[in-house]
């Protein structure tokens, strides 16, 4: 029914308006009584066999919401209901911020792919923090964090640290994205003396702290063999739990859509390849020396069992989940299963 009849009325409209009215749609749905177990006695996967334990976190299923769909926190519990094992928010800024001008988000139909130049548009790190304050789930919540377009890469480790004290208690686990083609430079924060500065600067306050929280890193999938092997060595030396492989593209190789020309990130079919031998290549030359989270491409079960089985322990999908619809979720863990 999603792609048959709902996915072709959605399609008809600008991508970010359709976003924006699915969410208040979305909210309205699921203040109505029997919504929620409606959704999940039709999506919901439960079993042993599904459960993941990662750096300290008791996950009910392999398959998360990765970052950049529920920016602003408001729908994390409501995807809860379709049987997610974990919801990524963000990612978030110390203050608010628009984003870059529209039109900032592009479907490539005969790609089944996205482009987005959003640039970390967000209410700011205050607000949503206290979004989360109000879970109602018991949802896993993994909080991305990133830098104010207007603040200088110098100073980047200040946003990153304000963020990750403001949203400390009411995240289960914190990304640092520092992969996101749209906001100018932040990529060069992935350089090897830099990303290592920021990291021990946030593996720093983390010790500080009674509970510590798992901190990951998400990489680009445009790295060079070389700098994932520095990656693979900052991880080491830094001690964060983990890798989240892959961001956004800002390859454009073999695209067929009209809109193949547009600046941005690229999600969806196109980046699977990449994105699997990103993982695959951390995995085997660290020998799986810390868990990996795969995304990029994922859009069938088979894609799914694809990162897992180049060593991803977890994935998350994204662009797959606009094109496949809910469903996308109960096939992946039912075919785990």
């Amino acid at each position: 029914m999603y792609k048959s009849i709902i996915r072709k009325v959605l399609f008809k409209y600008d991508p970010e308006e359709v976003h924006y009215f699915t969410f208040s749609l979305l909210k309205n749905l699921f203040s109505l009584p029997f919504t929620g177990s409606f959704t999940r006695n039709k999506f919901k996967v439960e079993s042993k066999k599904l459960e993941r334990k990662l750096f300290g976190l008791n996950f009910k299923n392999p398959v998360g919401l990765a970052a950049g769909f529920d920016k602003n926190a408001v729908l994390f519990d409501e995807f809860a209901n379709y049987g997610f094992g974990f919801v990524e928010i963000g990612t978030v800024t110390p203050k608010p911020q628009v984003g870059n001008p529209k039109k900032r988000l592009f479907r490539l139909k005969e790609d089944e792919a996205i482009i987005n130049r959003m640039g970390f548009n967000n209410d700011g790190v205050k607000v949503i923090a206290e979004r989360l304050r109000n879970r109602k789930t018991d949802i896993i919540i993994g909080g991305n964090i990133g830098k104010n377009k207007i603040t200088p890469n110098e100073n980047a480790v200040d946003d990153y640290l304000i963020c990750f004290k403001a949203l400390f208690d009411v995240v289960d686990y914190f990304v640092v994205n520092v992969s996101s083609p749209n906001t100018p430079n932040l990529r060069a924060l992935q350089d090897k003396e830099p990303l290592t500065n920021l990291l021990q600067t946030l593996q720093d306050e983390n010790l500080k702290k009674e509970n510590q929280k798992p901190i990951l890193l998400k990489i680009a999938p445009d790295l060079t063999d070389e700098q994932l092997l520095d990656i693979i060595e900052i991880v080491k030396t830094t001690k964060i739990a983990g890798v989240i492989a892959t961001n956004t593209t800002i390859s454009r190789e073999n695209l067929k859509s009209v809109n193949k020309k547009e600046i941005g990130g690229l999600s969806g079919k196109p980046v699977r390849e990449r994105s699997t031998n990103v993982i695959r290549f951390l995995a085997e030359k660290s020998n799986k020396a810390f868990p990996i989270i795969g995304v990029g491409g994922i859009h069938s079960a088979k894609d799914a069992q694809e990162k897992l089985d180049a060593g991803a322990d977890l994935i998350q999908i994204f662009t797959g989940f606009i094109y496949e619809g809910p469903g996308l979720i109960k096939k992946i863990n039912k075919s785990l299963l």
